[in-house]
């Protein structure tokens, strides 16, 4: 035996003051947070050292709020049944409803705006050669038919400022995935200069520091329906829900009930979307107008109750996710996401629109019928492609809880 009966229970007792000299020095309870970490370790009793300039302690850094980023909602994770709510009219059979949960994430208020994307290419100029500039803008030609006169917008939309606050247009996935690259690096960036923190520290310190927010990202697709559907807002009682949706607001209509918390007047058109063949806005002068014929300002509709803008109308928005008909059926039931098409393969079908260069857009837009404005529908195009309906918002892992 290494301890004698006499040596085992004396080291029984340091143990037992360690323990209890460690739980002191944190909360009443003896819960430890990232912001209340205690003085000692609670595993060696070790003295904690809490100055950045030791090195002869093992160092701890408090954390006492989470780091948010700027324009960026809470979402709050959960259990969520993601597929369409609706019949199945297209026949693509690529939406089976399924229940899933998602984690906590951040996720942009608004779609990404003309400002937005020009305070990138301004900044990326700094950075990077013309050349590629030109190939990080806006494809402006999306606007330009050969049986109509939508080319002024070619000229005007990105460019004017009378358009700063509408939705970016004429991004493909690649760019949008650029864009949030580049958030990231630019960010981060100005959370050094604020903080005044040492420039030669790498990224991992500063991770280690909680100074650096988490990268910038396109939501992957279930994270986009599931905050689009906001369900959150229909809860009560715990756990219980007490209706489902089809859109990003209760109801089966396009238009508003009676609603104090909108603060919208009453059958006013909830998204801006095509009502029907040829009609892109209603009759001009009508109080129930839906705003504007092509997208319009990114705060033009109300929020859902998440506190997200136009998760239906205005603009698709491309997500993560490889497109493939059988994801809904292959994802994980945590946090799925479809990288490429592993069980799914290109092989499996007889046409060029699937591989792993199709990615997913969702939402519906200016240019679409009701239908396509049910967070449960899907639609793909290639990620190098661009067009004047599909722009994009960022999102943001949640790392931790708010500390209390």
């Amino acid at each position: 035996m290494i301890f004698g009966n006499r040596n085992l229970g004396l080291f029984l007792t340091v143990l037992t003051l360690v323990a209890v000299t460690a739980l002191s020095s944190c909360s009443r309870d003896g819960r430890r947070t990232a912001g209340k970490p205690g003085k000692q370790s609670a595993s060696t009793g070790a003295e904690f050292s809490f100055n950045d300039r030791d090195t002869t302690q093992f160092r701890v850094v408090r954390v006492n709020k989470e780091v948010v980023g700027p324009r960026l909602k809470l979402i709050q994770g959960g259990r969520a049944v993601i597929g369409s709510q609706e019949q199945d009219v297209m026949a693509f059979r690529d939406n089976a409803e399924r229940t899933v949960t998602i984690a906590s994430f951040y996720m942009d208020e608004t779609e990404v705006t003309n400002l937005d994307y020009k305070e990138f290419l301004f900044d990326m100029g700094k950075r990077v050669s013309q050349d590629s500039i030109l190939r990080l803008e806006p494809n402006e030609r999306v606007w330009a038919g050969a049986m109509s006169y939508n080319d002024v917008y070619s000229t005007y939309y990105f460019r004017h400022p009378g358009f700063n606050y509408y939705p970016v247009a004429g991004v493909s996935w690649v760019q949008a995935n650029a864009y949030s690259e580049w958030r990231t690096i630019r960010v981060n960036e100005l959370m050094r200069e604020r903080e005044k923190l040492d420039t030669t520290l790498t990224r991992n310190q500063l991770i280690e520091r909680g100074v650096v927010l988490p990268q910038y990202r396109l939501p992957n697709e279930a994270e986009w329906e599931y905050a689009a559907k906001a369900m959150i807002g229909t809860q009560y009682l715990d756990e219980n829900q007490e209706n489902g949706r089809i859109y990003p607001w209760d109801g089966r209509g396009m238009r508003n009930p009676y609603n104090v918390k909108r603060k919208r007047r009453q059958g006013d058109f909830l998204a801006n979307f095509k009502r029907g063949r040829g009609d892109y806005a209603g009759i001009a002068g009508g109080m129930t107008n839906d705003g504007e014929i092509i997208p319009t300002n990114v705060y033009d509709f109300p929020p859902n109750d998440f506190g997200l803008y136009n998760m239906a109308g205005n603009m698709n928005e491309w997500v993560q996710d490889v497109y493939r008909p059988l994801s809904f059926q292959d994802f994980d039931d945590l946090n799925p996401l479809r990288r490429d098409g592993i069980y799914d393969e290109e092989e499996t079908y007889g046409t060029s629109l699937i591989d792993d260069n199709f990615r997913v857009y969702k939402g519906g837009s200016w240019k679409d019928v009701a239908y396509w404005l049910s967070p449960g529908t899907r639609r793909f195009m290639h990620q190098d492609s661009a067009t004047n309906h599909i722009g994009f918002r960022c999102a943001m892992i949640r790392v931790g809880a708010e500390n209390k």
